[in-house]
């Protein structure tokens, strides 16, 4: 439900179960697996994983100041404003002149993405973003974290593929992402 609404939010939608869809889906770890390396400037690497991108989006969310519905929303502005008919009353054109705007060019069924992280602190546009895109956003909004999208990539970063965690000066990160491909048998443990 969005916030001071009795209706639910069609963006809420966009957040499924991870393990219904991957269920669902017939699903297999190697498939889908998304690996995320925290590197905070006080304190040790942290990694951890998704099975997709809807469980990514989650996970960030879940420790995230805003919102989820700020991180990532998809919604019409006949939603946002409530009204029903073909237009909105003078009423609501004058009590929100930006939103009828936005319909006014776009049409009130079109559907807006709001995404603070990448479009800006509560702006709606028509221009599509992925929840993966809002997701990452709110992420590195946060500082220094690397995102693997695939067991390859984080393969390659672990033997040294990526600058960002190779060298003796970062091994504590690759130890933690060495950790996390262990635990999800991408990697044997015979370190």
């Amino acid at each position: 439900m969005r916030r001071g609404s009795d209706r639910p939010s069609p963006g809420r939608d966009a957040w499924p179960d991870a393990c219904a869809v991957a269920a669902a889906a017939g699903w297999r770890q190697e498939d889908a697996v998304i690996y995320v390396l925290e590197l905070p400037e006080a304190g040790a690497p942290n990694a951890w994983f998704a099975y997709d991108d809807a469980d990514f989006a989650r996970k960030v969310a879940a420790s995230d100041p805003l919102a989820r519905d700020e991180i990532h929303d998809t919604l019409t502005v006949r939603e946002l404003l409530g009204f029903d008919g073909a237009e909105p009353g003078v009423a609501l054109r004058a009590a929100y002149p930006a939103l009828c705007a936005l319909g006014d060019a776009y049409g009130w069924d079109a559907t807006l993405y709001r995404a603070d992280y990448v479009l800006g602190r509560g702006v709606c546009g028509n221009q599509p973003v992925t929840l993966r895109d809002a997701a990452a956003a709110a992420l590195a909004a946060r500082g220094a974290a690397i995102v693997y999208w695939t067991d390859d990539d984080a393969l390659a970063a672990f033997e040294g593929g990526d600058p960002r965690v190779a060298g003796e000066r970062n091994w504590r990160a690759r130890r933690a992402l060495y950790e996390q491909l262990v635990a999800l048998d991408v990697l044997a443990d015979d370190n």
